[in-house]
This record gives C-alpha cells, sequence and structure tokens, in this order.
C-alpha cells in the first residue's frame, strides 16, 4: 500500500468515487515544508468532479516551520496510478516528510 497525503480535492468524497471508484478512510497529519497556493484547472472532467476550476497546490517553502494540514489515504498500486491520471501536468508526485514522522507521496508543484 502507498501513503499519499492530500490537502485538496482528493478529501471530496466524490472525486474519490470518480478517481478510485470508492470512498477513502484516512487520518490527519501535516507536511512540512510546504504551503499551499492555487492552480486553474482546464480538464474539465476533473472540473466536473470537483466542482472547481481552482484548485490548491503544494508550493515547497525554505521555511522548515510552515506546516499544511491535510488527510493520509493508502491507496493501492492501481489506485496511485489513477490519482496521477486525476491530477494535471503542474503537479508532480514526490515523497514527502509529515510531522507524525512518517513519509508519504504528495502533489506538488513541478
Amino acid at each position: 500500500m502507498n501513503a499519499l497525503f492530500s490537502y485538496g480535492t482528493l478529501q471530496q468524497t466524490q472525486v474519490q468515487i470518480d478517481t478510485f471508484g470508492r470512498e477513502l478512510e484516512g487520518f490527519s497529519d501535516k507536511l512540512i515544508g510546504f504551503e499551499l497556493g492555487e492552480v486553474e484547472i482546464t480538464d474539465e472532467q476533473v472540473i466536473k468532479s470537483s466542482g472547481k476550476r481552482f484548485h490548491p497546490i503544494l508550493k515547497r517553502t525554505s521555511n522548515t516551520e510552515s506546516t499544511v494540514s491535510g488527510t493520509v489515504f493508502m491507496l493501492t498500486d492501481d489506485e496511485l496510478k489513477h490519482a496521477d491520471n486525476y491530477e494535471a501536468d503542474c503537479y508532480q508526485r514526490i515523497k514527502a516528510p509529515l510531522v507524525s514522522g512518517k513519509t508519504c507521496w504528495i502533489y506538488a508543484q513541478k
């Protein structure tokens, strides 16, 4: 299983059902060394699922005290591929540390 930190639309029930075919269960945590920005989405299917044209995006910061709250979901390899397909080209999937001490996948600005 793959730990994925979600801070935006992947936390929405409808997006989870559309993307993974099920509602996800997760736990709260915080990401270290990032802050939130915003990006305009042009994929109409993603906009339809999320109900939003503008989505949050993680931006790395040099301030190690910056944190972003979110939810950690455990995904199968196939589900992680579906998440990759859902995210726009301006996002990249990378590993990052959480306040809990765990490491997980995140989608951040390229």
